[in-house]
């Protein structure tokens, strides 16, 4: 099969590419590798953000203002100031598409307050919104003729010279490869906090396979080392609760009974001040007693349903221990308003890095930068494909996909690849988490690289050819170690504290180093670390087999 435009991933940003990009003379695919409910956006559940009225020029600017103070330095003004107007279009544009947000008596859709918010300015579905905005956008997106193409794993973009033609992907169904040519295609399949398997949010095959992906095709990622810890996780599962539960009233106290922190801080303060009470010896819980069992059933009916489901814990009456769990990717595929830096080849969501996060993401506007982006990137994909040609595939990248799918299956393995893709989480959580120094920064960077040695060893017990998969946790390991090393690499590089990323051998933050960091893999273990304006360049050779 070919296509117009070709979009990878079935979270809001993908979705909304691809209703974006069609039309009645072109096709469009959306291609997700697993099925179209299961991604990130679906299980945001807080809220998105949006200044309602258009005319509201004082609001909108209090929502660009707010979210560049968070971005710490690294926020582009542009690109925050274009989120923030379009973001009451979105709403008209989701509500339209059959978006029910939460309303009041006189029919006036309800917003809440968010961490780092100045204003109650977050639309929400109870709490699950990201929900109810991807069911309504994948029956839009069917609506109007967009394909799907489930149980499909990208394993690499063919191009000719600069320009993107086709995708490589691998068919779960059977475990063959096979590669669809594409006029334009989209990359909107999510971010690589995943990679801390057991300590995030995340589903444990979000391992960033896009931004591995884009690595092999030549391209740059950006801010690798700004991973957003969300303050509160369920500590016994890592299961999200959302910050919808601290904006209807949710305390954070320790085990002496102590609130210890505002909770509508920023992410980044949040996370650390309450890891800084578990390194005491202290639990944290959330304490929603005091907030009536009626409003909570309203407001949280999500978390209450699943406290008591995974925990046993009633929270109208018992307090439930939290702690912060890897929840966002801030870093990504180094792109200006959604073009990268291969003709054709559009990106956005958390697959992307356009500068409206900076160092540390607003509460409330991921799900806003998915469809903002989103849309954006399906009329720039429609727009470039019009009335271009199909470019020839590059078989050679075919056949190499093909060989390494095969060899996998070949010969013997007696290596658990499932403890190692948990040691990977929990090396990263520890050596590379909330708290980072230069030491146990090196400590995970020479595991890292010890476990991509074995990680070439590694194969399937498993022969059968059906839905193999052994065969998928072995390619997702292998790109969740090259972007571990990447994290790991722009955390070095960058010696000062800055919104999510914190050095406590270099806590202040250096006002004069507003650059983002960039990083290339000029080849296989050959990489190139630099500050985006800078001519200073490290290289880290390591030797592969």
């Amino acid at each position: 099969m070919t296509y117009d435009v070709l979009v990878i991933g079935s979270g809001i940003a993908g979705l909304m590419a691809a209703i974006e990009a069609k039309s009645e003379t072109n096709s469009v695919a959306i291609l997700t590798k697993g099925n179209i409910f299961k991604s990130n956006s679906a299980i945001a559940s807080g809220g998105i953000n949006a200044v309602l009225d258009p005319k509201n020029s004082e609001e909108i600017q209090k929502h660009i203002d707010d979210t560049m103070q968070s971005s710490k330095g690294l926020g582009n003004k542009k690109a925050i100031t274009y989120l923030c107007k379009q973001a009451p279009h979105i709403i008209k544009k989701l509500e339209a598409y059959g978006v029910v947000f939460d309303r009041d008596e006189n029919g006036a859709i309800l917003q809440r307050s968010f961490g780092g918010g100045s204003s109650k300015r977050t639309c929400f579905v109870g709490d699950s919104t990201g929900a109810a905005i991807t069911q309504a956008l994948i029956k839009q997106a069917r609506h109007i003729g967009v394909d799907f193409l489930v149980n499909h794993y990208v394993m690499d973009i063919t191009k000719i010279e600069n320009y993107a033609s086709g995708v490589v992907a691998l068919k779960r169904f059977d475990s063959s490869v096979v590669v669809y040519p594409a006029k334009a295609i989209v990359f909107a399949a999510g971010g690589y906090a995943g990679i801390y398997r057991g300590y995030s949010t995340n589903a444990q095959d979000c391992t960033g396979d896009a931004l591995s992906v884009a690595l092999r095709a030549g391209l740059s990622l950006k801010d690798m080392e700004f991973v957003q810890f969300h303050p509160t996780g369920f500590a016994k599962t890592s299961y999200l609760i959302s910050e919808a539960a601290r904006a209807e009233g949710g305390y954070l106290i320790n085990s002496d009974g102590e609130r210890f922190v505002d909770e509508l801080g920023t992410r980044d303060v949040l996370s650390r001040s309450i890891f800084e009470q578990m390194r005491k010896g202290k639990k944290v819980y959330l304490d929603m007693r005091h907030i009536p069992k009626e409003i909570l059933l309203a407001r949280v009916p999500t978390l209450y349903k699943n406290a008591y489901n995974q925990v046993g814990v009633d929270i109208a009456e018992e307090l439930l221990e939290v702690k912060p769990v890897a929840h966002y990717s801030m870093g990504g595929i180094n792109a200006n308003f959604t073009c990268s830096e291969l003709n054709g080849l559009f990106v956005c969501g958390e697959a992307a890095s356009l500068g409206v996060h900076g160092a540390n993401r607003l509460g409330g506007n991921s799900l806003l930068e998915g469809a903002v982006f989103g849309e954006l990137a399906g009329k720039k994909a429609k727009d470039y494909a019009f009335n271009k040609e199909f470019l020839p595939i590059d078989y050679n990248v075919v056949i190499k996909a093909m060989a390494l799918v095969q060899r996998i299956f070949d010969g013997d393995c007696s290596k658990n690849f499932n403890a190692m893709r948990i040691s990977v989480g929990k090396i990263m959580f520890n050596k590379a988490g909330i708290f980072r120094d230069e030491a146990t920064l090196q400590e995970a960077f020479d595991y890292m690289k010890y476990l991509r040695l074995e990680s070439n060893t590694l194969h399937c017990i498993d022969k059968s050819k059906n839905n193999n998969v052994e065969l998928i946790s072995i390619l997702e390991l292998r790109n969740a170690l090259e972007l571990s090393e990447a994290i790991i690499l722009g955390a070095m590089k960058r010696k000062e504290s800055r919104g999510a990323h914190h050095r406590e051998d270099f806590p202040m933050t250096c006002k004069e180093n507003n650059k983002h960091i960039l990083i290339k893999e000029l080849q296989k273990g050959f990489f190139k670390v630099a500050y985006e304006d800078s001519i200073l360049v490290r290289w880290v050779k390591k030797i592969l087999t």
